[in-house]
C-alpha cells in the first residue's frame, strides 16, 4: 500500500507522555531515496522531531525473537509517523521479518526521552518566569529545546542594560518554580477552552475551527505545543539562564539544565 494511502498516525504519545514501551501495527515497510528504512505503525509513542524539541531514538522488535529495528530518527509528514533506522544483526532469515498486520513492540530510549522532556518543560518555564519578572510583552516565538544550546526567542527587546538583572532575576524564579513543583499536564481542548486556559489568547497561527493541545505548568497559563514534557516541575531538577541577547527586534534567552 502507498503510503498516501494509509491512515494517519495516531500519536500515543499525546495520551501519555511517559510511555517508552507500547506496541503498534505495522502497516508499511520502505526503502527511501537516500537508502534508510522507514516504519509506519498505526500509532506511535515515538516523537518525530518538531516543534524544537529532537526525534526519539530506541528500537522496535518482534514478533519473532530474531527481529530488531533500531530507530535512528523519527519524523511526521502528511499526518505519517516515519520510523528511520536499519535492522541490527542477521536479517537473512525471513522467518524473522514482520508482515504488514503484525504487531510490534515498540521501545523508546528513556533517558534521551527524559532530557529532551525535561529541556522541554524548562523552556516553558521560562516563557512563565518571563511573565512573572514583568517581560509579557514579549512574545514566544522560535524555541530551540536540543542538548547541545537550548534557547527561546521572543519577538521585542529587553534593555541591554537590564541584560544582567534580568538574567539573575529569571533563574532565581525559575529554580524557586522547580523547588515548589507542580504538575505538568496536556489535553486535547476545543479553540474557546484553550483560549481560556492560555490567559484568553492563543497565537495567530492557531485555526479557531481547531482543536488544539495545550500543556500547562501547574496553575500558570498553559501554550499550545505538541512536544513530550516531564511529569511534575520538580523533575527539570535546576536551571540557569546562560545569556540574553538581542537581535533585530528579538531577544534570545538561553538556558540550561542541571544533570
Amino acid at each position: 500500500m502507498a503510503a498516501e494511502a494509509l491512515p494517519a498516525t495516531k500519536l500515543a504519545y499525546f495520551d501519555d507522555m511517559w510511555a517508552v514501551e507500547a506496541t503498534a501495527v505495522l502497516l508499511a515497510q520502505l526503502q527511501t531515496d537516500d537508502g534508510r528504512i522507514a516504519l509506519i505503525l498505526d500509532s506511535t509513542i515515538f516523537y518525530p522531531q518538531g516543534g524544537g524539541q529532537p526525534a526519539d531514538t530506541g528500537f522496535i522488535s518482534g514478533p519473532a525473537s530474531g527481529f530488531k529495528f533500531v530507530v535512528e530518527d523519527v519524523r511526521l509528514k502528511d499526518g505519517l509517523v516515519y520510523h528511520y533506522g536499519f535492522l541490527e544483526g542477521p536479517q537473512s532469515d525471513c522467518a524473522v521479518v514482520p508482515k504488514l498486520g503484525d504487531e510490534l513492540n515498540l521501545h523508546v530510549d528513556p533517558q534521551r526521552r527524559d532530557l529532551n522532556s525535561r529541556l522541554h518543560s524548562a523552556g516553558h518555564l521560562l516563557d512563565v518566569c518571563m511573565h512573572k519578572m514583568g517581560l509579557s510583552h514579549l512574545e514566544p516565538g522560535k524555541g530551540y529545546h536540543f542538548p547541545d544550546s537550548p534557547f527561546v526567542e521572543y519577538k521585542g527587546l529587553i534593555p541591554q542594560d537590564l541584560f544582567q538583572v534580568k538574567q539573575k532575576e529569571l533563574e532565581k524564579e525559575a529554580n524557586a518554580l522547580i523547588l515548589t513543583g507542580g504538575k505538568i499536564s496536556a489535553s486535547i481542548l476545543s479553540y474557546d477552552e484553550a483560549s481560556k486556559c492560555c490567559g484568553g489568547v492563543l497565537p495567530s497561527y492557531i485555526a479557531k475551527d481547531s482543536s488544539p493541545r495545550i500543556v500547562k505548568l501547574g496553575d500558570h497559563p498553559g501554550c499550545p505545543c505538541g512536544g513530550t514534557h516531564v511529569e511534575d516541575i520538580a523533575n527539570i531538577r535546576s536551571m540557569k539562564i546562560t545569556q540574553i541577547r538581542t537581535k533585530k527586534g528579538s531577544t534570545r534567552v538561553s538556558y540550561s539544565i542541571g544533570a
